[in-house]
């Protein structure tokens, strides 16, 4: 903008200066001719008293180098000319300056000299015998004046310039500097030019119309990032480009992004093959889900294109965990394989012994021992069943049960009576220690944890080892230990005794009468309850399982 006006203003002093130069040119080019037509009549007044008193002698030795005289008779025949041959020179008298004189003692005009070829000043004056003097002068012409005084005027141009540039340079700044020095922060607090004053204020108005519609930006901003940085699920905000635009921490989390991660490109965090398909779709138009795997967790990626203006402008990422449902759907298919596979050994037993006796196949005295067989084979189904429809129903919550006091020591003894003559028959001794202890529970469930613990601590025993159940408080907690000095469990096996089905002695098959479910009914009898279960196991010296009731179900 300071070019521009410098350069204007260069122009404008320019342009002034040679409309004044011309202007001046005129009116001095007037003037002096002005003059010069004045020495010219002062001249021919002189020169017509000269000759009037010498006559033709008078032009003798004249110096006459800028005038030309000529001397005509009353009839218009040139007597002299100091320029040409008299006689040969045309009549004058057709001249407009000796007509004038003729008529009225004195006569001017300014014309073409047909002679000289040069416009002329003529002044004529007429004489005491009727001829006319005429003098006359050539007319400087605008060219020979300019050329005059050429030097002056270069000097004169010159320093116009030079001044012209300063003042114009100086005068650039000076009007640029006010708008240069604006406060566009507070545009109606400036002292300016009236001019842009309307202009500051449109400023003013709309910098109150940007701060309102940031504040409420900024607003919905802190109101996304609280919904959503509060959100387990991540989502994300692409461009077109695949650029984030906004990321919550859930999903910064996930993808190990940074707190620089708004404007990087997502692939930059995360090229997972099932993602990249899922943003080609969505960036075609089309929402599309995949399923990658994060943090050792299985999430499900939901792509989902954002429109607007009916051309695609993003793309929108949602992160859900779905690893548990994952883990369920697996638990299932694997629970389903092992139910099957339970059932399939025992129908198989029972079917196969009933196949023999109804094709004759069975001695009479083999007949009992094998109805033993079918019956001990079916009462381990009616176990199985048992143990699924309560694993079931605690998989559920056990919503039916009602939590009431109860007696620790008196659901210990109870269980363990029930287990008198299995233990009888394994030459396991039971044994039940501590104090009464009544604690907020589900009796049936606190019941099914000793029954089963005790149950495993006979099957998993040696001949004459011994199951220890004591009941004791500590730091506010009920203690309900169950131990025994059986073959104990490997360390690598211990995370999985509690699995559904999960058998810890393989050596010894189906030796050992079960479902694989006891401990896993006991797990999830405990987390109904609230309770936390220990297991401390060492090879040759026994197992214990510890489960503790918190000091907030003490009764």
């Amino acid at each position: 903008m300071t070019k521009k006006i410098f350069r204007s203003l260069c122009a404008v002093a320019l342009a002034v200066f040679l409309a004044s130069s011309a202007l001046i040119m005129g009116v001095l080019y007037g003037y002096f001719s002005r003059i010069q037509q004045t020495q010219l009549r002062m001249q021919t007044q002189l020169a017509a008293q000269g000759v009037e008193q010498g006559g033709l002698d008078y032009f003798d030795g004249l110096d006459i180098r800028d005038y030309r005289i000529t001397w005509i008779d009353g009839r218009g025949d040139v007597l002299y000319d100091s320029g040409a041959d008299g006689a040969a020179m045309e009549n004058h008298l057709d001249r407009e300056e000796v007509r004038q004189a003729l008529a009225e003692g004195f006569g001017e005009s300014r014309r073409l000299s047909t002679t000289l070829t040069e416009r002329m000043l003529y002044a004529a004056q007429r004489l005491e015998d009727g001829t006319v003097l005429r003098l006359a002068i050539a007319q400087s012409s605008v060219l020979t004046m300019l050329l005059g005084v050429g030097q002056g005027f270069a000097v004169v141009l010159v320093l116009t310039v030079g001044l012209s540039l300063i003042l114009a340079r100086w005068l650039a700044r000076r009007i640029v500097e006010p708008l240069n020095e604006l406060d566009l922060a507070a545009p109606l607090e400036n002292e300016g030019y009236e001019e842009i004053a309307p202009l500051l204020r449109r400023l003013d108005e709309q910098q109150w119309q940007l701060r309102a519609q940031k504040a409420q930006l900024d607003r919905r901003r802190d109101e996304f990032n609280v919904v959503t940085g509060n959100m387990k699920e991540g989502i994300v905000l692409l461009n077109p480009q695949r650029r984030i635009l906004s990321i919550n921490q859930a999903a910064a989390e996930l993808l190990d992004a940074g707190p620089s991660a708004e404007g990087e490109d997502i692939l930059t965090f995360n090229r997972d093959p099932e993602m990249q398909n899922a943003l080609r779709q969505a960036e075609r138009g089309t929402p599309a889900e995949a399923y990658i795997h994060l943090h050792g967790g299985v999430y499900r990626l939901s792509a989902s294109p954002v429109t607007g203006g009916g051309e695609i402008s993003g793309t929108a990422l949602l992160l859900l965990n779905v690893t548990e449902r994952a883990q369920a759907e697996a638990m299932r298919r694997q629970f389903t394989a092992n139910v099957s596979h339970e059932l399939k050994t025992p129908l198989h037993v029972i079917s196969g012994y009933a196949e023999l006796i109804q094709d004759g196949m069975v001695k009479q005295q083999d007949i009992r021992p094998f109805a033993g067989k079918i019956y001990d084979e079916a009462q381990l189904l009616v176990k199985l069943v048992e143990d699924i429809i309560s694993l079931s129903h605690l998989d559920e919550g056990a919503k039916d049960m009602r939590f009431e006091p109860m007696d620790l020591y008196a659901a210990a003894s109870e269980a363990m009576e029930e287990l008198t003559a299995e233990a009888q028959k394994a030459g396991v001794d039971l044994e039940l220690t501590g104090e009464r202890l009544y604690v907020k529970g589900i009796p049936a469930l606190g019941h099914s944890i000793v029954f089963n613990l005790c149950e495993n601590g006979i099957k998993y025993n040696r001949p004459g080892g011994h199951v220890k159940v004591s009941i004791a408080r500590k730091n506010g907690e009920a203690i309900l230990e169950v131990s025994d000095d059986g073959p104990g469990i490997p360390l690598e096996q211990q995370e999985h005794v509690f699995e559904r089905f999960y058998r810890g002695d393989k050596s010894r098959g189906r030796d050992i009468p079960g479902t694989g479910l006891g401990l896993s009914i006991v797990k999830h009898a405990a987390l109904v309850m609230g309770a936390e279960i220990d297991l401390a196991s060492e090879m040759g010296k026994g197992t214990a399982v510890t489960v503790r009731f918190p000091e907030e179900n003490s009764v």
